[in-house]
């Protein structure tokens, strides 16, 4: 007997919790090219705009080597709740972002950061605990090498959490083409040159319709 249940992101239930993608601790980030992760953190905040998702930026000692938050999720979310830890590695442990979290109404977050193996994979363990649903978006956390990171996908997928990329997220949330054509068109040529082409041959197509 398949007692499987699809338990598929909802725009209508979801948050989206930007964990620790601070200046300093992005220089840690080998498993993934530095352009492509930068491009894909910021697809994540995109897609976090494009579907209304309450959203948390957090960073840990900023004081220290972490350095400060990357400038532009700041930028893109200026009224987001922003919680500055001043020591917690391990974002649950700190009350003012788990307020934030939980002020937000949602079942499901969607969490990204740096590194996978700590900054992502403490709450999400932790939310889990707490009976959130968790979607850890594997490709807006980066870490040292591949070693660590399917450690750490390993530990939370056995844990309960879904491991979904942006763009996998970006198309559950959205259902069906039909909701929003351009905008959805929109968000995934700003991010994949690739489907730009797509989009440039069909609207050529439409165009001479």
């Amino acid at each position: 007997m398949n007692n499987f249940k699809y338990n598929r992101l909802n725009k209508d239930d979801a948050a989206v919790l930007l964990v620790d993608h601070q200046a300093g601790l992005l220089s840690l980030v080998r498993d993934i090219e530095p352009d492509a992760f930068k491009n894909n953190v910021l697809a994540l905040a995109d897609l976090a705009k494009f579907f209304n998702l309450p959203t948390i930026l957090t960073t840990s000692f900023e004081q220290g080597p972490n350095g400060p938050l990357v400038p532009e999720l700041k930028a893109l979310f200026p009224d987001a709740p922003y919680i500055a830890r001043p020591g917690q590695i391990n974002a649950w442990d700190n009350e003012d972002f788990v307020k934030a979290v939980k002020a937000t109404g949602k079942k499901q977050l969607i969490i990204a950061g740096v590194v996978t193996e700590v900054c992502v994979a403490f709450p999400a363990l932790a939310a889990l605990e707490e009976e959130f649903d968790v979607f850890v978006v594997t490709d807006a956390s980066g870490t040292f090498n591949a070693m660590t990171r399917d450690a750490a996908h390993d530990r939370m997928s056995r844990a309960g959490a879904q491991l979904m990329t942006w763009f996998g997220v970006a198309c559950e949330l959205h259902r069906d083409w039909r909701n929003d054509i351009e905008g959805l068109a929109a968000l995934c040529s700003n991010h994949i040159p690739d489907y730009r082409n797509l989009m440039t041959s069909y609207n050529a197509f439409n165009a001479n319709k």
